[in-house]
């Protein structure tokens, strides 16, 4: 009894005070709303421009790519960096890139115009910057945030993610971008660089656990495999990323057939078909406001696995309607869904992950949602030329419908407890 109590005082000793962790949790969403509405405008305004400047579908093609295909490439190592280094100061690191290349297309679109080859370059610097700032942000959560503030700062974070990349990213970037090139790519890094500044109001030390002194030098490699490792030996862990996978692979599907089904199946013009996909965002946007309120009632158990059902639902409602309020509300299911599942999953593996094990572990997982997603959309458009949009649906609804069995058997009613 005596040790439990002494146990519970030295781990309280070493989070932040009440008052620190609330002032974190600000700073926190608001570098998180600033650098996502950046995000938003400049996802789209790239492949805009490249659009302008070629007519080849393959090269605006590789311009969005540069963006996304470094969380293939660089992400487990970026993640063995995030658990040596400070992690503020990553975040400073992965800002002042995003600084460099936003003033770099801003210089040229004024002396005479950007051309493809600097929007490649700058593509990838961003898509690196992207990859090194959300491993470091979501791996400094726990050394920011005492645990009982976790939920609501991971809601509060999730819930600007989606504001900035669905809503007021492309909608401000339209109009930027109307008012010319080079005001809409100064005002990105000038974002970029007021999010910067914010960090400075953190409190606290954000320096991973290192290794003991004596401990011998491990290699990159080793420490991405003692992360891989790490992820794959643990039961809960391990289905969660697996039930992402599929989940990943499913959303790749549902988007990349709805613009083609919305049109040629269901009939929607331009107008409902922004309906349609207004529905998904504000389902993810209503998941960020009431997470803590579903949570209160359902548990964070069974608030994720009413996500496995909602993406079960707004996937297998294309195969089987076209009516627009239907597949509507499967979307919205879907999103509120989606962020139910991303909030109390962050929250619970920050409180199971190491701190000396964030990064790579937060690092591995977004290679099993990255690398499920294309792969997804490309077995969509295969099934859906062998047999039809609507049986490609179906499939993936099938295959979604899985996951709930699957979580079941393997996420105990304790998750954050049990290992």
């Amino acid at each position: 009894m005596n040790s439990g109590r002494t146990t519970r005082t030295a781990t309280e000793r070493e989070l932040p005070p009440l008052g620190p962790g609330r002032r974190n949790t600000a700073v926190l969403v608001g570098f998180t709303a600033v650098t996502n509405l950046a995000d938003g405008v400049m996802k789209m305004a790239l492949p805009l421009l490249a659009a302008q400047l070629t007519g080849s579908p393959a090269k605006v093609t590789a311009v969005s790519l540069t963006l996304t295909l470094p969380w293939l490439l660089v992400a487990l190592h970026i993640g063995v960096l995030v658990d040596r280094f400070d992690r503020r100061r990553l975040l400073w690191a992965a800002n002042a890139m995003r600084l460099a290349a936003m003033a770099w297309l801003t210089f040229s679109a004024l002396a005479g115009g950007v051309t493809l080859a600097e929007l490649l370059s700058a593509g990838v610097v961003l898509g690196v910057a992207d990859v090194v700032a959300s491993t470091s942000a979501s791996a400094l959560v726990p050394a920011a945030v005492p645990p009982a503030g976790r939920e609501r700062a991971n809601a509060w974070m999730v819930g600007a993610e989606t504001v900035g990349q669905e809503f007021a990213g492309p909608f401000i970037g339209g109009l930027l971008l109307a008012a010319g090139t080079g005001l809409a790519l100064g005002l990105i890094g000038v974002s970029y660089a007021a999010a910067a500044l914010a960090l400075l109001l953190l409190v606290g030390r954000f320096r991973p656990a290192g290794p003991a002194p004596d401990a011998a030098p491990a290699s990159v490699n080793s420490r991405i495999a003692e992360g891989v490792r790490f992820l794959w030996h643990d039961r809960l862990l391990r289905t969660l990323s697996l039930i992402v996978a599929v989940l990943s692979a499913v959303w790749g599907a549902w988007l990349v057939l709805m613009p083609l089904y919305a049109q040629q199946t269901m009939g929607l013009g331009s107008r409902e078909y922004g309906i349609l996909l207004s529905a998904l965002g504000i389902g993810g946007l209503a998941g960020a406001l009431t997470v803590t309120w579903v949570n209160r009632i359902l548990g964070a158990r069974r608030a994720m696995f009413a996500d496995l059902i909602g993406t079960t639902t707004m996937v297998a409602l294309p195969a089987l309607t076209t009516s627009l309020w239907a597949v509507a509300a499967g979307a919205f299911l879907g999103g509120m869904g989606g962020t139910l599942w991303s909030v109390n999953a962050r929250t619970l593996t920050q409180h199971r992950v190491p701190d000396e094990m964030l990064g790579r572990y937060g690092a591995a997982t977004r290679v099993f949602n990255f690398g499920a997603m294309p792969l997804g959309t490309a077995l969509a458009g295969l099934l859906a030329e062998l047999g039809g949009m609507r049986l490609a649906f179906g499939i993936f609804a099938a295959a979604t419908a899985v996951t709930p069995v699957l979580f079941v058997k393997n996420v105990p009613r304790t998750p954050a407890a049990t290992r």
